[in-house]
């Protein structure tokens, strides 16, 4: 089954606005982007006049926004405000991306050696008006100013290194320095300002890396010889040190061990003589007990203590067997007569 689709009548009328209208805007957009300049807030523009009594330079320098401009009458030139940088650099990979790039500086050392040395050059534009009278329009001021006398003044003031130098931090920063003041005095009078001038890597030929190489290694050795010298001179010194702790303990402790022995023959003197003295006492005093009991029974009443002594010698005594008759004759029950008989 077909089915009829009809179409909408498009009037003649309606074509022409369209056209009209399509016609109207592409030239409003034509006359705005040829009519028209825009300053980017980093930027800053200078008018130059091709025709008439204001013809040139304008000195006046023309601020951010968008500005009326006649065309085949006036023309606007543009810069940056910017920090910009110049990269003395042969490897872009390892330099700023919105950098402006040259080849690496190659600066011949007093000793007939190459050194290879990447700059950076930190400037900006100050002075727009100053800048396009003395270098032009464009990016004459790179190729034409900054570039040629930013080469020169490196290779003048690097170039007042050796080899050697190069490795001393210090002095590549002196120089470093010393360059700045002179690009900057070289540049301000073009309205160019440098901030600064940063060596970022120096490397040597093969030639004289081998020969810094080899250098150092001796110097390394040497320093290595001289630090084995001074650390066996060490251990001599500890062990002299040493030696001689060692031979004051053994003196002390055989002064002491003399003194120990010194006290102790002393301490068994003085405990034998004490010992001895109280034996003495003793013994004394036992003989003088034997002198004393002697004495006491050869004096008057002594027969009775005998007794006494021998009744309680005989006290536990069941049987005693005695004499009874003849001369010996004796009764032990008789107490009288034996305290008689003694």
């Amino acid at each position: 089954m077909a089915v009829k689709v009809e179409l909408p009548k498009v009037s003649g009328g309606f074509i022409r606005y369209l056209v009209l209208g399509g016609v109207a805007l592409f030239v409003t957009v034509f006359l705005w982007l040829t009519t028209t300049v825009s300053i980017a807030p980093d930027e800053f523009g200078i008018r130059q006049v091709y025709f008439g009594t204001g013809k040139g330079l304008q000195t006046d320098v023309f601020a951010p926004g968008t500005h009326l401009v006649i065309p085949g009458y006036e023309r606007f030139h543009v810069f940056p405000r910017k920090l910009q940088i110049l990269e003395f650099n042969d490897d872009r990979l390892q330099a700023s991306a919105e950098a402006d790039y040259a080849p690496s500086i190659n600066i011949q050392t007093s000793e007939g050696y190459r050194v290879t040395v990447d700059v950076s050059v930190l400037y900006r534009i100050v002075d727009a008006y100053k800048l396009i009278t003395s270098v032009g329009p464009g990016r004459l001021y790179v190729t034409a100013l900054v570039l040629p006398r930013a080469d020169q003044v490196l290779r003048q003031k690097l170039g007042d290194l050796n080899a050697e130098q190069f490795y001393a931090g210090a002095l590549r920063r002196q120089k470093a320095t010393e360059a700045t003041a002179l690009l900057t005095k070289e540049l301000e009078p073009a309205g160019i300002q440098v901030w600064g001038v940063m060596v970022r890597h120096y490397s040597y030929d093969a030639r004289y890396q081998d020969a810094i190489e080899q250098r150092k290694i001796q110097d390394q050795m040497v320093f290595k010889n001289r630090a084995e010298a001074i650390a066996a001179s060490e251990e001599a010194e500890k062990n002299r040190v040493l030696a001689e702790g060692k031979a004051t303990i053994d003196v002390e402790q055989q002064r002491g061990k003399s003194e120990v022995a010194k006290i102790t023959a002393e301490y068994d003197l003085y405990s034998r003589k004490r010992v001895a003295e109280g034996d003495l006492l003793v013994e004394l005093a036992k003989a003088e007990s034997k002198r004393l009991e002697n004495d006491a029974l050869t004096t008057a009443g002594a027969s009775n203590l005998v007794g006494l002594k021998m009744a309680d010698a005989l006290k536990n005594t069941q049987v005693i067997m005695v004499p009874t008759d003849g001369p010996a004759a004796m009764n032990p029950l008789n107490l009288e007569q034996m305290t008689r008989e003694w």
